[in-house]
């Protein structure tokens, strides 16, 4: 059984106040998608989160409208990853120049 991957935004960012989460919830089906005042990306912001038990969960920040092919891309590669690691993380194109954190799940 595939379990559901937990996007988070930032509400307290601009991108997280300006609705970007209403987008991710078009653009990546499947997704819980949601938001949590201020996590402490601030100086990178905007930040999401992606998660899903048992998986190692990652935090990106400096996050913009125009990065929504890469979470997109993101997504389907965490889908796809047992453990929500990846030998090469060039995989990830571009988004990986902006992650924050990689937490063992």
């Amino acid at each position: 059984m595939v379990e559901a991957v937990t996007v988070t935004i930032c509400a307290t960012c601009a991108l997280g106040q300006a609705g970007f989460a209403a987008t991710l919830v078009r653009a990546l089906p499947g997704a819980h998608v949601t938001t949590v005042e201020c996590m402490s990306g601030c100086t990178r912001p905007s930040t999401v989160a992606f998660r899903s038990p048992g998986k190692t969960a990652y935090l990106f920040g400096e996050i913009t409208a125009a990065d929504l092919p890469l979470l997109e891309r993101f997504h389907d590669l965490y889908l796809q990853s047992p453990d929500g690691n990846f030998a090469d993380a060039r995989v990830l194109g571009d988004l990986r120049l902006k992650a924050m954190a990689r937490i063992p799940g």
